[in-house]
């Protein structure tokens, strides 16, 4: 499907659907997984972040990369299938990724993990004819922290690409990253400040230029992305037991429309759903919803991370794809995966917007570059 379909906000439930009453008038909609991926290889608490990989000429071939925080990293096809298991001696916490990296002089896609042994950041790129990771980490890049959420930011004012990665003491860096000229990448420290408390969940708006940050038992913060701006904490949305956040904040993903609106999206893991907000100067509380069972698929529970993308991935999900980790994979009774869920379900009983025309892998990209990585 193509194009932008935009669907009025829901006022009462719907009969014969799944949105259900919750805290007074606001519902949470209830949605099944099309599919989950197989489990990690690691048991106990070892699946954690995710990032969606879209294939430059058939999106239907477009993969899910989930760290594996006792291990490395997994990539999924969009069955769930498992691909590759990689980097297996790390311990990689977030991940993240942007498009047109430019890499040994081509438009590459670029992947970022934070990396608990060593607390360093390890990068790969993504081969996109075997649609495996190739590491390109020029070194060891210690960032003398303990490192736990990361995410990336391609800058439309210079054009430069950097890393943020926060640390279990609330710290903060941005790094920026740069091509070795040897097909490796290597970062420099350009920023440093900090919350209260400890963070993870991350992401950066390319187009708006700001990071979000989730302070896990406080609030969601609004930072400036550029390194030489002052870090002046804005306050987005904060926990409370009453909800709709729900400490811990864990993960937290932007879905990008062509209009330059969308929705901010927060993993609200008290209450195993996931807060939607307008994707605004000032971001308005939407909605929420919950991953649910299916006759084959267990709902989801304890997530961490989330990603999203508007992009119509083939025919498993032509209006795109929402992808949460599973905290408690039950069934049946197995080490912790990922669910896949269709964006369209969750659009459609939240009132929310279906728009695939936003291209994410045009971020970064130089006018006349063949399609990298």
């Amino acid at each position: 499907m193509s194009g932008r379909v935009v669907i009025a906000a829901l006022a009462v439930l719907v009969i014969g659907g799944s949105v259900v009453a919750a805290q007074g008038d606001d519902p949470v909609a209830e949605i099944t997984p099309a599919f989950e991926t197989e489990p990690m290889p690691q048991a106990g608490d070892s699946a954690d972040d995710v990032a969606i990989w879209i294939h430059p000429s058939d999106p239907s071939l477009s993969t899910v990369i989930g760290t594996d925080k006792r291990g490395g990293l997994a990539v999924y096809d969009l069955t769930g299938r498992l691909i590759q298991y990689t980097f297996a001696d790390g311990r990689l916490n977030n991940v993240d990724l942007r498009y047109n990296f430019p890499l040994a002089g081509e438009p590459s896609a670029i992947v970022a993990a934070s990396n608990r042994r060593g607390d360093s950041l390890t990068l790969f790129r993504v081969d996109a004819a075997t649609r495996e990771l190739v590491e390109v980490t020029a070194r060891e890049i210690e960032t003398e922290i303990d490192v736990y959420g990361l995410c990336l930011y391609h800058s439309a004012l210079t054009g430069k690409y950097f890393v943020f990665v926060n640390g279990e003491g609330g710290e903060v860096q941005q790094w920026e990253l740069f091509d070795t000229g040897m097909g490796k990448v290597d970062a420099t420290l350009v920023r440093e400040f900090a919350v209260e408390s400890q963070p993870e969940g991350c992401v950066a708006d390319d187009a708006q230029g700001f990071l979000y940050l989730g302070e896990e038992d406080v609030a969601i913060w609004r930072f400036d992305a550029e390194p030489d701006r002052p870090a002046r904490p804005v306050e987005i949305a904060r926990v409370s037991d009453a909800g709709p956040l729900v400490d811990d904040i864990e993960g937290i993903t932007l879905y990008y429309t062509a209009d330059g609106g969308g929705y901010l999206i927060a993993s609200s893991q008290g209450s195993d759903e996931y807060v939607v907000y307008s994707r605004e100067e000032t971001p308005e509380y939407i909605g929420r919803f919950a991953i649910v069972s299916s006759e084959t698929i267990d709902g989801t529970s304890d997530t961490d991370g989330i990603d999203v993308t508007n992009a119509a991935l083939g025919e498993a999900f032509p209006e795109g794809l929402f992808v949460a980790q599973d905290g408690r994979n039950t069934l049946p009774d197995a080490n912790q995966n990922f669910k896949l869920v269709p964006w369209g379900e969750i659009a459609r009983q939240l009132g929310l917007t279906i728009d695939t025309t936003w291209d994410p892998r045009a971020v970064g990209a130089p006018e006349a570059s063949a399609p990298g990585g």
